[in-house]
Formats: structure tokens, C-alpha cells, sequence
């Protein structure tokens, strides 16, 4: 079913529906992505712009995810549905076999920066050890025609595929200009889904951060039932991938695993967290980490917070860890590392 947006503007006597306009450039849609990815919603480090391959082509937008897989990012522009479709899996040909140091290559040329050093800055932690050990495609366009979509869509429910379309949607009133997204398919069922047999299978944990200092404490976290995460938005932007169902074990540095619990609601600034959800502000508690207040009202500074049921917490004297224990300096990652899955298990009964 092709994907419509409408968008209506809300005025003192109801709704007013804006126009749905067409962009007069998509390049200018290409440009605001390499300028914020983030408009993109995925955790991505961007890495190459109109990136040339040795078939003739160029791919539009080349993109690194934390664990580092490349993300193909390819705009319809004048192309033919299908002849987009076709495009990127050519592309994705060519991008899964390449090696660490064609990889470098297209990243010294487009930020003339290492991808140590870049993949360090954005992540806050180390390269993997393996890098484009996955790949996945993104098709993005203002539509699609139902035969390509029911191609995507075959790609990835039948043939394990990691491929998705994203729509942006164009409207304008006046001299004011609005961008709409939606997605053909939800990003993280497709990527769950589309693992490959040699890849781990995710264990549905998430590893999260707890950090132990002048913004944020433990025992605060622990006693309020919450985390947060903030002072900048690619710490931030970590914190609200947390939705409420998800499992978490919180990890301390220089201790070990302290907690484990289920998320009960989706990130909010610090300043408006209810922490007992009965409208008791948690900024109005005696916090150990009164710097949590910083930039509390700026939503791209703030803290966001997210509220958890500790199904087991200890205090930091009684972490438990263990030599190789996985540890990583993102806010928020995927825990796929069994042997300390294994070895928590009896400890938090996982």
C-alpha cells in the first residue's frame, strides 16, 4: 500500500490542512541529510558523499552505523522506481566487499580525518575490531509505485535483505516550508529480522551506561528509577532509542553491572520526568547529582530521562563483573556479547 502524509496546521477556530507541494530540487534534500543525518532517526556517522564506484555510478550518501556496517543512502531523484531499486543493490554489490582500507580512503577524501578518529568523535568509543561485516540499503524519495514497494518488502521479509524506503513528504504555505517522514517498513524490525545466520543474534538486552559523577549518580538512578543521559545531543539521541518494554542492564564503569530492569517510559526532559509517575518531578527530589539541572531547559542540552523497574539493582560495591566482562563507552548499544549474557544470568536471573 503506497505510504501517504497529510499535515494540517492547528488554528484558534481548528485545522487548516497545509498544501503538499513538490521539492523543486532533491539535491537540497541531499544536502540537509549530509547536514544533520539525524533527520533520519538512525544512529549513523556519515562518511562519504556522491561516493564513486568503479561501475560508473555514484552513491549518493555513504554512512557508518556503531557497530560498524555501511549503510547505503540513495536518493530517487529522476530514476524510475524500479530503476532506484536496481541501482542500490548494484551499489550494495560493490560496498559489502570492500576492506578497511577503501573504507579509510572514502572517508579521508569526503572529512579529511582518519575513520578512527571520526568513528571516536561520533560514537565515543573505539572502531570494532571487524568493520562492514553487515550492509544495508535505505531508498529515499517522496513516493514509490506499489510494485516497487511490494519489492522491497520481498527483499526483506523473503530473501533477509536489510532494505528500506524512507518517504519525505514536501508542503508549503506561503514563504514557510515543511518536511514530513515516515518509513515503509519499521528501521528495527527490519534490521532484527534481517541478520544474517553468521551474525549473533541480538539478545533483546540493552547494555546502558550509568556514569558516576558530577551530572548523574547511581545510587540516584538506582533509589529514583530512572537513567538519563545528556549535556549534548549525541548523548542524549542515545537515551531516547530506550522505548518503554525494553530490558536494560546498566553498566558502571570501573565496577561492573549494577541493574537490571525494564523501561516503563520513553525519554523526556529531565525537567519534566515524573519519577513515581503520579506527578512528583524528579528534580524535586534530593538528587546526589545536582548538576542533572544543567541546560535543563534547552532540549538539545538537557538531560533525557527515561523511567525503569529496577527488577534487580545493587549498590556499586556490589557490581559484578569479570575479566573480558563487555564494556563500551556508547550511552546505549545492543548487548549481543554471550559470555557476559551467560555470566550475569545467575546474578540478575536474565
Amino acid at each position: 500500500m503506497t505510504i501517504n502524509m497529510n499535515l494540517w496546521k492547528v488554528e484558534a477556530n481548528g485545522l487548516k490542512e497545509v498544501s503538499r507541494s513538490k521539492l523543486d530540487k532533491e539535491d537540497r534534500l541531499e544536502k540537509w541529510i549530509e547536514q544533520d543525518i539525524g533527520i533520519l532517526d538512525l544512529d549513523l556517522l556519515l562518511i562519504g558523499r556522491q561516493v564513486a564506484t568503479p561501475y560508473g555510478g555514484r552513491i549518493d550518501l555513504l554512512a557508518m552505523d556503531s557497530d560498524g556496517n555501511l549503510v547505503i543512502l540513495e536518493l530517487k531523484k529522476d530514476k524510475t522506481p524500479r530503476d532506484v531499486v536496481a541501482q542500490a543493490l548494484d551499489y550494495a554489490s560493490w560496498v559489502k566487499d570492500l576492506s578497511y582500507k577503501e573504507i579509510e580512503s572514502i572517508v579521508l577524501n569526503y572529512l579529511d580525518k582518519s575513520l578512527a578518529d571520526v568513528f571516536a568523535e561520533r560514537f565515543l568509543s573505539s572502531l570494532p575490531e571487524e568493520l562492514n561485516k553487515e550492509h544495508s540499503i535505505v531508498i529515499m524519495a517522496s513516493e514509490l509505485d506499489s510494485s516497487s514497494e511490494r519489492i522491497v518488502r520481498y527483499l526483506s521479509s523473503e530473501h533477509n535483505l536489510n532494505i528500506n524506503c524512507i518517504f519525505f513528504k514536501f508542503f508549503k504555505e506561503g514563504e514557510q516550508e515543511f518536511l514530513g517522514r515516515t518509513w515503509l517498513m519499521d528501521p528495527q524490525e527490519v534490521a532484527v529480522r534481517t541478520q544474517s545466520e553468521k551474525t549473533v543474534p541480538w539478545s533483546g538486552l540493552y547494555f546502558v551506561n550509568v556514569g558516576d559523577g558530577e551530572h548523574r549518580s547511581w545510587e540516584g538512578c538506582r533509589k529514583y528509577g530512572f537513567m538519563s543521559a545528556g549535556q549534548g545531543k549525541r548523548y542524549s539521541s542515545s537515551m531516547k532509542k530506550l522505548k518503554p518494554g525494553d530490558r536494560i542492564l546498566a553498566y558502571l564503569k570501573g565496577h561492573g553491572y549494577v541493574g537490571f530492569g525494564e523501561v516503563t517510559s520513553s525519554a523526556v526532559m529531565v525537567k519534566d520526568f515524573e519519577w513515581d509517575g503520579e506527578g512528583s518531578l524528579l528534580l524535586d527530589q534530593p538528587l546526589k547529582q545536582p548538576n542533572i539541572e544543567r541546560n535543563k531547559e534547552d532540549a538539545e542540552l538537557a538531560d533525557w530521562t527515561v523511567g525503569i523497574k529496577w527488577l534487580k539493582a545493587v549498590p556499586k560495591e556490589a557490581a559484578v563483573t569479570m575479566p573480558g566482562i563487555f564494556a563500551n563507552q556508547n550511552v546505549v548499544c545492543k548487548l549481543n556479547h554471550q559470555p557476559t549474557i551467560d555470566f550475569l544470568t545467575p546474578h540478575y536471573s536474565l
